[in-house]
């Protein structure tokens, strides 16, 4: 099975790629974010036309999340927390992977710059929630996959120059410790374990010839739960739609699993 978490920035201005994508790389489970429109605009049509049914959590020109996918997705739940600002960033369903009942939780964790304000405090509080809920969902299912845009780089290795990211709301250490916290629950972060020293990102701004000069960092996670991991076959950041015309700023990770 091939899972995909991308945050396509707009999936309405960048559907043809989108579609172009799965047409290559086939994936069984699209996860995305930051769709940036409302459930009743989203381009259901378009996947349905290419055998992928699309569960969404819109909302108007900002966030979003939806789970496309050519497998049967049960139990969809737009409720996982309770946002302080009713914002649309989590999406969850349940999957079986090899006979055992999988709950699949899509994220768009707040940005949370500038820090100096209340997005910060936002984002604070948003992965407090967070992290207490995930431990309240593995009292009754110990198969998690968490996957999307964390906003948050873990590691200096995780960023072309950390200095320059130490103080941003994605490189505080309180913010990089809250990841920790999440996996310390029991998980791992599937890229760095099987990439164990490997610099490669997620993200490229679209300033300053970001893409061109690989400016980039890796914001984009996968995190399985322990007892999943030997059904890990791969994981794969694919650069190639980021090269695109009128790209989304993220790049899709690709999560082979068996």
């Amino acid at each position: 099975m091939k899972i995909v978490s991308w945050n396509v920035n707009s999936v309405r201005a960048r559907i043809n790629n989108i579609i172009d994508y799965i047409k290559q790389a086939k994936p069984d489970i699209l996860l995305v974010q930051e769709i940036k429109t409302q459930d009743e605009n989203f381009p259901y049509e378009d996947f349905k036309k290419i055998g992928y049914e699309s569960h969404v959590y819109g909302q108007k020109s900002y966030n979003g999340v939806a789970i496309i996918s050519k497998i049967e997705v049960k139990n969809i739940n737009k409720n996982f927390i309770n946002d302080d600002l009713k914002q649309s960033r989590i999406i969850t369903g349940e999957i079986i992977i090899k006979g055992k009942k999988t709950n699949l939780i899509n994220i768009y964790v707040p940005n949370g710059n500038p820090v100096e304000t209340e997005k910060y405090d936002y984002k604070k509080n948003w992965l407090k929630k967070f992290i207490s809920n995930i431990r309240k969902e593995l009292t009754k299912n110990s198969n998690l996959i968490i996957a999307g845009d964390f906003n948050i780089i873990p590691e200096e290795i995780d960023v072309y120059d950390f200095k320059r990211y130490e103080k941003d709301a994605l490189g505080k250490l309180e913010i990089r410790k809250k990841f920790q916290e999440l996996i310390n629950l029991g998980f791992k972060d599937v890229y760095r374990l099987i990439n164990k020293k490997k610099q490669e990102y997620t993200f490229w701004d679209y300033f300053a010839g970001s893409w061109q000069k690989n400016y980039g960092m890796r914001i984009d996670h996968f995190l399985l739960s322990n007892n999943l991991l030997n059904n890990i076959v791969s994981i794969k950041i694919n650069k190639n739609p980021r090269s695109k015309t009128k790209p989304s700023d993220h790049t899709p990770i690709e999560l082979e699993i068996n």
